[in-house]
């Protein structure tokens, strides 16, 4: 990995969910649970169909919740409480992570399709509060999604981050598409690489990745 690659960088992204937590946590799959008894109890429709639905939403606009939203006129802000209440058991502190991300020099935030208080739980949970300097959820882009450029467009105007130093971290690489058309370095974070060449950077181990940047 070339480490001059990101010298430049003043700006650290990064993405939650089996980002800055394992997939092992199965974390998520509380969520999904929740997002189908969201789906069933405002559609009127069956669990199978709700599962259905989850799928399509995810795969034709992004998130659930965006999905219910452009399609059903869902008020996001019940459906964001309620599927993101879940016990966080399963996620422990992660003191080498926190060191390798605090040693990281610039700016460092958090940006989720989840809802910034879930997030908050999570990187306390982790070991992780007081890490970034900022934390922003779906709410923070108006409801608007990753991979949407709109929603990336929002949260960095708001951060006042500049595209061109900045990296992303992320689990899902179709959310790395926009940024790497904006100009940032890209880190796909998952156990084996997404295929394009919006991917720069991949590993399966962010903490062993952040170490051989300092």
């Amino acid at each position: 990995m070339p480490k001059d690659a990101f010298t430049a960088v003043d700006a650290w992204v990064f993405d939650l969910d089996h980002t800055l937590y394992p997939p092992s946590a199965r974390l998520f799959d509380l969520i999904e649970v929740r997002m189908t008894a969201y789906v069933m109890g405002a559609l009127g429709v069956d669990r199978a169909e709700a599962d259905r639905l989850r799928k399509h939403y995810w795969a034709t606009h992004g998130t659930t919740l965006a999905g219910l939203m452009r399609e059903h006129d869902v008020d996001p802000g019940p459906y964001l409480t309620d599927v993101h209440d879940i016990p966080m058991d399963s996620l422990t502190p992660d003191p080498d992570l926190a060191a390798q991300i605090r040693s990281l020099p610039g700016r460092r935030i958090v940006y989720t399709n989840g809802c910034a208080p879930y997030a908050e739980r999570v990187l306390a949970a982790r070991g992780l509060s007081g890490v970034f300097d900022a934390v922003y959820g779906v709410e923070d882009a108006g409801f608007q999604p990753k991979p949407d450029q709109a929603a990336f467009d929002t949260v960095f105007r708001k951060d006042g981050l500049t595209p061109a130093t900045a990296a992303m971290f992320e689990d899902d690489a179709r959310n790395l598409k926009v940024p790497h058309d904006m100009g940032m370095r890209t880190v796909h974070v998952a156990e084996a690489r997404g295929t394009g060449r919006h991917i720069h950077f991949h590993t399966d181990d962010l903490s062993g990745f952040l170490a051989r940047l300092i």
